[in-house]
């Protein structure tokens, strides 16, 4: 019985033996590098008034992905849009249940503006976690970026349109709201694409020209029936109303913090990791986003009998394929300027060796 006892022992040491030549979990993920100075990586990366907290360029892929949980200059953008992603998540829930909710093509619109805010979430996030992998990258992911961005635009106009107009502001403005939306939608996508491509660090004022004339023209009008009613209903019939002020409160500061290296410009080197105004306007665009699903859930509520009355079906059945026409085309846009990227990024490749 002794010896069967030993046996078993020398059994067992020899898999613990065996185990110690398995790959650890140090040995599966790569060893990422701390952070950087801005002297230390190429140009396209560097933020004006940002001095540190910059992710080395060229490292594996797994090490951007695990760098959401690192502290770097990009963290809070990235994490402002990714919880605010379930936060979403959870209002359309809350909303639905008590709503009782079904899909059918009177609530497409609403299921259009979750689906486009949940993609420029998510294209943000993959923006700003992924880009510093290389230029390419960079460029990539920040088109994509774009995309999400007129798409969104987009979604926002569903809403507001089916849900939010007032008869006497689609007597006027109708005919030609959703083309332009999708216009507008694409003309974003596409002017800050360019802007991008043409314009080098430091950038010059016509980027800013180039990214916000578009989006601006797209703002007013998509936000246009929203106005109309805010300043032609009573805010004490419409419980909607207050969100809806608030949705367009939220976007202004937004815009505010996106056009201006605020708060970053007056305290060089003090921003780096926590307070950029790029930081402040990805949690103003989320709280603008989360207040207008609480506005539109309502306006639903309210209109889920009459839109197929007053629209359509077949008028919610061409949004829906616009909707799908503005994204295919916004992504074809920016993959037609990344092939010019691309020559550009093989011809300075060339000149280097």
């Amino acid at each position: 019985m002794s010896a069967d006892f030993l046996q078993r022992i020398n059994t067992l040491t020899l898999s613990v033996k065996h185990l110690g030549h398995l790959p650890q979990l140090s040995d599966l993920v790569p060893s990422c590098q701390p952070t950087v100075t801005s002297l230390e990586v190429p140009l396209l990366f560097r933020e004006p008034y940002i001095l540190t907290g910059y992710r080395p360029v060229q490292q594996n892929w797994r090490c951007y992905l695990l760098s959401l949980f690192q502290r770097h200059n990009e963290s809070l953008n990235v994490w402002t849009h990714l919880l605010a992603g379930p936060v979403l998540l959870f209002r359309w829930w809350a909303n639905a249940e008590a709503l009782g909710f079904t899909l059918d093509a009177a609530s497409l619109p609403l299921c259009l503006f979750m689906v486009s805010s949940l993609t420029y979430l998510f294209l943000s996030v993959a923006a700003h976690l992924l880009q510093s992998h290389s230029e390419h990258s960079h460029y990539f992911f920040f088109f994509m970026d774009y995309v999400g961005v007129a798409v969104y635009q987009y979604g926002c106009s569903l809403g507001h349109y089916f849900y939010s107009s007032e008869p006497a502001w689609r007597k006027n403005v109708g005919l030609f709201f959703l083309p332009g939306a999708a216009l507008f939608g694409w003309l974003s996508c596409a002017g800050c694409c360019f802007a991008k491509s043409r314009y080098k660090r430091p950038y010059p004022l016509q980027r800013k020209i180039c990214q916000l004339i578009p989006t601006c023209f797209a703002y007013l009008l998509d936000i246009s029936p929203i106005v109309h009613r805010l300043s032609t209903v009573s805010w004490k019939q419409e419980g909607s109303l207050p969100f809806h002020a608030l949705q367009i409160v939220f976007f202004l500061f937004a815009a505010l913090f996106f056009s201006f290296p605020i708060p970053e410009r007056f305290f060089p080197g003090h921003c780096d990791f926590v307070g950029q105004g790029h930081q402040i306007f990805h949690l103003f665009l989320s709280m603008c986003t989360i207040f207008q699903l609480e506005a539109l859930f309502r306006d639903y509520a309210r209109r889920q009998h009459t839109v197929l009355e007053i629209f359509g079906e077949r008028q919610l059945w061409w949004a829906f394929l616009a909707f799908l026409a503005l994204f295919i085309s916004c992504i074809l846009t920016a993959l037609i300027i990344m092939k010019h990227i691309n020559k550009e990024l093989q011809s300075k490749q060339e000149k280097n060796k």
